[in-house]
């Protein structure tokens, strides 16, 4: 009998995509990330306490799909064993970790913001390395 448990990555991808039609939106795009973080803040204050690790979990799914749509990105884990997204081989995000940001700090955290950041950052040069210790 063939397993059919889906993949980590499978799993995402079918919460990201729950998220997308629960709020009805047309696309895993800027135009859904803004529509997300005006669903955060909706949901500021009034989240009931034992749902927001499953809510983190799903918008996080949500906005992390976005990053890979739009910019090119790929789940993967980070070096601290955190699920979260790549991009360009530079940068490592944490969706989960600004969907309950934003939960917590409102819109100075902003995804939608945040969101909008990202093709400046990917045109920022590297950080050059420090070759002394000071």
């Amino acid at each position: 009998m063939p397993d059919t448990n889906p993949t980590p990555l499978e799993s995402i991808e079918l919460a990201a995509e729950q998220v997308r039609q629960q709020l009805k939106l047309k696309a895993f795009d800027a135009e859904g990330v803004a529509h997300l973080a005006n669903f955060i803040e909706a949901q500021r204050g009034i989240l009931p306490a034992a749902e927001r690790e499953g809510v983190v979990l799903a918008l996080g799914c949500f906005l992390g799909q976005c990053l890979v749509q739009v910019y090119r990105g790929e789940w993967g884990t980070g070096k601290d064993g955190s699920t979260g997204v790549g991009l360009a081989g530079r940068f490592f995000f944490n969706p989960f970790h600004l969907v309950n940001a934003q939960l917590n700090e409102g819109e100075s955290a902003s995804v939608a913001a945040f969101f909008a950041s990202v093709p400046g950052r990917l045109k920022a040069p590297p950080a050059a390395r420090k070759g002394w210790i000071s």
